[in-house]
């Protein structure tokens, strides 16, 4: 009786446990499938850029002596004439006045002597070498005057002054020495690389001798600048260690945001006619090389593809499916080639749409 009772609850384990696990393999059997969607799809490409203002210069001394005053702080806006630095110009001043005196005394003899020159008293001679002589007084003075001239530094044009280089009021500068940059930011230059490929798909759309294509740029804190770019010029030669080429993107800076030196990321709009997308969860990888499992009368089977673009959540796949193929899309993980289960279809449509709404999250 005993015996009896113990074949019977062991008979109700066996038979709950089965149809327990009978119940579970079920259930993860359901796996959801779809087809790749056919469509014109437009993505940005992502490329890191690199900022500059449309002119950045050194400002640097002309002349050497003193410097005098500053007149001017790090960061200012400047405007063009302003003057920004004065070197000590008490020399260049005497030698001014030197010039002055020099000139003055040659123009008097050059006047004596051309009355005398009227008078048939000198020859012509005598004439043209104190015209001479006072052509070059007026030459020395000239550059006189260009040396106390570049005693003060002035802005060529309306910008930004940059940091100053270790020069203080009493330093001693020399010619040539860097004293500062300035930096027109009303328009800014944003330099970005492209592959050779894109190169080519891009110059097929646009004029490659005046290129207007539209872009936008991401900021560090991972904003979208608020003034779209136009890309306008491209770089004349492929870099050899690289196989890029420049391309060069203009973007107005009313509110003086972007600054030389900056970097950020460019959106460049692409179009994809007729790409074959597929979501990028439905694929895995095995040696570098992208798979999916293809699921046909039930059964699934691991098919090798290609993919040509990487847009965010999908995949544009050029080789290794049709559109007529239908795909795992979850659970790539617990089947294996050759498995055989059951499938919920879900349109690539909402699935797209659901991946875009939890990125928007």
């Amino acid at each position: 009786m005993k015996i009896s009772f113990w074949l019977l609850s062991l008979s109700l384990v066996c038979l709950y446990s089965c149809k327990h696990e009978s119940t579970h393999t079920k259930e993860m059997s359901t796996f959801t499938v779809s087809l790749p969607e056919v469509k014109d799809f437009t993505f940005n490409k992502e490329y890191i850029g690199q900022v500059s203002s449309i002119q950045h210069i050194e400002l640097r001394a002309l002349e050497e002596g003193y410097l005098q005053n500053i007149y001017v702080d790090e960061g200012q806006r400047v405007k063009k004439g302003q003057l920004l630095f004065q070197i000590s110009p008490i020399i260049y001043q005497a030698e001014k006045q030197k010039a002055q005196a020099e000139y003055q005394h040659a123009k008097i003899e050059y006047q004596n002597t051309k009355i005398l020159a009227d008078s048939n008293i000198v020859s012509k001679n005598e004439l043209a070498l104190a015209n001479a002589i006072l052509e070059k007084a007026n030459a020395e003075l000239s550059l006189a005057d260009a040396h106390l001239h570049f005693t003060e530094i002035r802005a060529p044009f309306d910008g930004i002054i940059g940091r100053f280089n270790d020069v203080r009021l009493g330093s001693l500068v020399e010619v040539g020495e860097l004293l500062t940059t300035l930096s027109d930011n009303s328009k800014m230059w944003v330099y970005f690389n492209v592959t050779e490929a894109v190169y080519l798909d891009f110059i097929k759309h646009n004029n490659v001798n005046d290129p207007k294509q539209a872009v936008n740029l991401k900021l560090a804190n991972g904003e979208l600048f608020d003034q779209p770019g136009i890309v306008e010029t491209i770089e004349s030669d492929f870099n050899n260690e690289t196989g890029n080429i420049a391309f060069r993107a203009t973007f107005r800076n009313p509110k003086a945001i972007l600054r030389h030196g900056q970097t950020g990321m460019i959106y460049m709009p692409v179009l994809l006619k007729d790409a074959l997308l597929i979501p990028q969860k439905a694929s895995f990888e095995v040696l570098d090389k992208k798979f999916v499992f293809v699921v046909k009368n039930g059964n699934v089977e691991s098919r090798q593809i290609t993919v040509s673009n990487e847009i965010p959540h999908l995949y544009e796949v050029s080789e290794g499916l049709t559109s007529q193929d239908t795909i795992l899309i979850e659970g790539l993980r617990k089947v294996k080639n050759g498995d055989k289960i059951h499938s919920k279809f879900i349109k690539q449509a909402d699935i797209i749409h659901e991946l875009t709404q939890i990125e928007a999250e």
